[in-house]
């Protein structure tokens, strides 16, 4: 029990002051980030699903 509760106490050690946790506004701009990429690859699967309907439309038409 005695490693458990060492590993513990430097763990906590080692997060509190080993450990550079980003400012707010470092978070707060790789959030917007995150968010801006996300809505541009969502756009570009939703073009490619759209561009990938069309063309199997178009050839199940020529097909029937």
């Amino acid at each position: 029990m005695s490693k458990f509760s060492e590993y513990i106490s430097e763990t906590k050690n080692e997060l509190l002051n080993k450990v550079s946790w980003p400012t707010w506004q470092e978070l707060q701009g790789s959030a917007v980030v995150v968010m801006i990429s996300s809505v541009i690859i969502a756009l570009i699967v939703f073009l490619m699903d759209l561009g990938f309907e069309n063309l199997m439309k178009a050839a199940y038409s020529l097909v029937s």
